[in-house]
């Protein structure tokens, strides 16, 4: 949030660089041995001054996982230019849960263009896409819940919509570049990104969805708060026993 970047004086900080250099820093150690000394323009990393190497002091243990477990990066922008340079180094996908199918859509292209950069085999079981899903067992209940002015779901999808609208980024929740700021609306925003109804339901849905955007590899359950524990709970046990056998049967993705 905007809030978190101004608590810690980054707001109008260059955040993307701020990134890089991090996430650069952190391969540079785990490919390298104590102590690190690492220089940037954002952070400093060294332990040349405390480290004790026979008891560990000052050593990053490396990931079991060769060379290093996958990094994976979320797209929350149409047409991402993240998305291309997260690819061209290796890196993989997760299109956000809050964006217009159009704009999910517009993250394949932009990531074949980075894996073509390096020659690197774009394979879209790396891409994740995440949605706001809830199911029930009975269609009213799924509606109640997902949609009710007390809904999580309206909830969360208000507080996104608050802060857009505040910060000039609307655009994430419009079907197309030149829709008005007007036509924008708390109701047409939840029509369009919450996913609601029984297992069979749910599951067209999210068929139709992926026919509309294209093949993907995992499909992420973009958790919200439990109103009700036992709904929200249901909800999940319903999408990996009832929802996710009818995809997988279709040919869909894992979750």
């Amino acid at each position: 949030m905007l809030s978190d970047a101004e608590i810690f004086d980054n707001l109008d900080a260059d955040r993307n660089a701020m990134f890089l250099e991090a996430i650069n820093q952190v391969l540079d150690i785990w490919s390298g041995k104590p102590p690190y000394d690492l220089q940037g323009k954002y952070w400093n990393v060294s332990v040349k001054k405390t480290l004790i190497e026979d008891i560990g002091q000052g050593i990053v243990a490396r990931p079991l996982q060769a060379p290093h477990p996958p990094i994976v990066v979320t797209a929350v922008a149409p047409f991402s230019k993240g998305v291309t340079e997260a690819a061209a180094r290796g890196w993989d996908p997760i299109s956000a849960n809050f964006l217009m199918p159009a704009w999910v859509k517009s993250h394949w292209p932009k990531y074949v263009e980075g894996c073509e950069r390096v020659g690197r085999a774009a394979n879209s079981a790396n891409w994740r896409v995440a949605k706001s899903v809830f199911v029930a067992k009975d269609a009213a209940t799924a509606k109640a819940y997902a949609t009710s002015p007390d809904s999580p779901y309206v909830y969360y999808y208000h507080q996104l919509f608050t802060k857009l609208k505040r910060s000039g980024r609307l655009e994430l929740f419009k079907t197309r570049r030149d829709q008005p700021d007007a036509e924008v609306t708390l109701d047409s925003i939840c029509d369009k990104l919450i996913i609601y109804g029984t297992p069979e339901s749910v599951a067209d849905q999210l068929l139709a969805f992926r026919q509309e955007i294209g093949h993907f590899g995992t499909l992420l359950y973009a958790g919200k708060d439990w109103k009700d524990r036992e709904l929200g709970r249901q909800s999940m046990i319903l999408m990996a026993e009832k929802v996710l056998p009818r995809i997988n049967a279709a040919g869909g993705s894992s979750t």
